[in-house]
Order: structure tokens, then C-alpha cells, then sequence
């Protein structure tokens, strides 16, 4: 199989670095730390990160057609100006699941926002949900009994979706109605060993329909076939890559996100670039996501 090594693009220190999503206006890359409350912005050009600190944890960044963000924050979606910091909560679709909290979130090519939750504290409990939204008071939950919901995707014919069951240790597919935005038949895309050392975590999919993976604790990305067979695969010099998306003015770089969390003092020790963002040229081409539209 083949193997690629990554470069840092940033080097960092954050806790949970999720969700990076490119902005081709900007050619700049949207990133968070959730655990440090972080809505984060680098620029390839000059090397620098920005970034805006919330008063609540935020689990994902997505465009929004018009400008401005849409994002996950610990309950609720909320709507978000990067330059103002400027904050619109847009509703909270589990308040009798006080336990839950958002994850990871991203939008179908028809622009509505995939957003799943999980356990806060117990990663491993079956009460999180997988909703559709499509605007302020417009959610619609999908899926019940998710076990820490996780990185989705599309093929680029749109007929598959991909929705990742960290604690399920899996990847599952769907067929997918992009016009009315129906999931059904349900079925493993690849499964990881329970008993193994890594877990899957966010993903992506390129132009070819190949899907990128992050296995967490295994310290690799892996580019599957659309049959589930492992094609090549990202080395990170980090056990906890967390997610990965498309770039650059062709989308022919890969920038990938990673965690430090749950690391001993001695772990950083040997992984000192934990909570960095890591660049690579993956030797494929990926797919602009869509903005939100709502």
C-alpha cells in the first residue's frame, strides 16, 4: 500500500483541532480546537493562524452561502461572522439529552448541514442522533442510537452518503436522494477491530470517489476504494489525526487536523507536534464542499 508523509503547516498545540474546510474565496483553511473554544483561520500564503475564542465549546465549521459560518457548538447550531466574532444561536434539537453534546458536522451538495451528536462523557453510549438541518427551526433528526457520531461525505454522483460511527469502530454507507436529502439501507463501509488500537474519526471524498478516513490512535489517514479496500494511506508523525479535507486553488492538497487529548505529559513528550495541522499532496484531486444554504 501506498504511503505519503506529511508536512506541518502549523504547528500547534490544540487540545481537539476538527473540521478543516477550505474556503476557495479566501484560498484559506477554516479549522477548530473544541476543546479551547476556537474558531480558527490559516493562511497557506503567509503562515498564519488565526483565531476567534467563543464562550462555548464549538465541534464544527462549515461555509455559508452569503458569507459567514455555520457551526455546531456543544447543543446548538449557531450562525457566525469571523471578523466580528459575532455569535446567532439557531436552536438546540436534544434538550432533554443533557449528556449529549455536538460533533463533527459537514453539508450535502444540495447545502444542507449533516450534524451528529454523542456522550460527552460517555463516548461510548448509543444516545447520539444524526440530524438534517436546513435553517433556523428546520432540523430534522435521521438517525437515533449513534454511537459518537462522526466524519460524513458524499460520492461525487451523489447517490452514497458516508457516516462514521467512531465507537461502532466503523464506517457505514447510505443510499443517498441528493433532491430530497433521504438516507436508507444502511450498511458497514469498512469496519475497524474493536479490539485494535485505533478508531475512525473524520473523512473526506475525493473526485475520484475515494474516501479518506482519519484513524485515531493509529496515527494515519487511509484512502479506501468505493468497495472498502484500503488504497494508500497518510503516516502522521502523531498518533491522533482527527480529520482531513481538500485545498489549495485545485484541491490537490490534503490538510489534515490533529489532537492531543487524552495524551499523558509523557505521550507529548514523544509526540510533540500533537495539535498540529499537517499538509501533503495526496496525488489525487478533491471536491470543493458545498456552503451551507439555509
Amino acid at each position: 500500500m501506498k504511503q505519503i508523509k506529511p508536512e506541518v503547516a502549523w504547528r500547534d498545540d490544540s487540545i481537539v483541532g476538527e473540521s478543516p474546510i477550505w474556503c476557495p474565496d479566501m484560498s484559506q483553511l477554516y479549522w477548530v480546537d473544541i476543546r479551547r473554544n476556537r474558531v480558527q483561520r490559516f493562511d497557506p500564503r503567509t503562515g498564519k493562524n488565526i483565531f476567534k475564542t467563543l464562550d462555548d465549546i464549538v465541534t464544527s465549521v462549515n461555509l455559508r452561502v452569503g458569507g459567514g459560518l455555520v457551526l455546531t457548538l456543544k447543543k446548538e447550531f449557531a450562525f457566525m461572522n469571523f471578523e466580528t466574532g459575532a455569535i446567532t444561536r439557531a436552536g438546540n434539537p436534544e434538550p432533554d439529552q443533557i449528556g449529549n453534546r455536538f460533533n463533527d458536522a459537514k453539508c450535502d451538495r444540495a447545502g444542507r448541514l449533516w450534524a451528529g451528536t454523542m456522550g460527552d462523557a460517555n463516548w461510548m453510549s448509543p444516545t447520539g442522533s444524526l440530524y438534517r438541518f436546513t435553517g433556523a427551526g428546520k432540523v430534522k433528526r435521521e438517525r437515533g442510537e449513534v454511537i459518537c457520531s462522526n466524519g460524513t461525505g458524499w460520492s461525487p454522483d451523489n447517490r452514497t452518503m458516508y457516516h462514521t460511527e467512531s465507537f461502532r469502530w466503523a464506517v457505514f454507507a447510505y443510499d443517498f436522494d441528493n433532491a430530497t436529502g433521504e438516507i436508507s439501507n444502511r450498511r458497514p463501509f469498512t469496519q475497524l477491530d474493536p479490539k485494535g488500537k485505533e478508531f475512525p474519526d473524520g473523512l473526506t471524498v475525493d473526485a475520484d470517489g475515494f474516501i479518506w478516513s482519519a484513524h485515531v490512535g493509529g496515527g494515519r489517514i487511509v484512502r479506501y476504494d468505493p468497495q472498502g479496500k484500503a488504497e494508500r494511506e497518510v503516516i502522521l508523525p502523531v498518533s491522533r489525526g482527527t480529520s482531513c479535507a481538500f485545498g489549495g486553488a485545485d484541491f490537490k492538497t490534503l490538510y489534515i487536523t490533529s489532537a492531543r487529548e487524552t495524551l499523558s505529559p509523557a505521550d507529548i513528550e514523544k509526540e510533540p507536534l500533537a495539535g498540529s495541522l499537517f499538509v501533503c499532496d495526496p496525488g489525487v484531486q478533491g471536491i470543493a464542499e458545498t456552503p451551507f444554504v439555509g
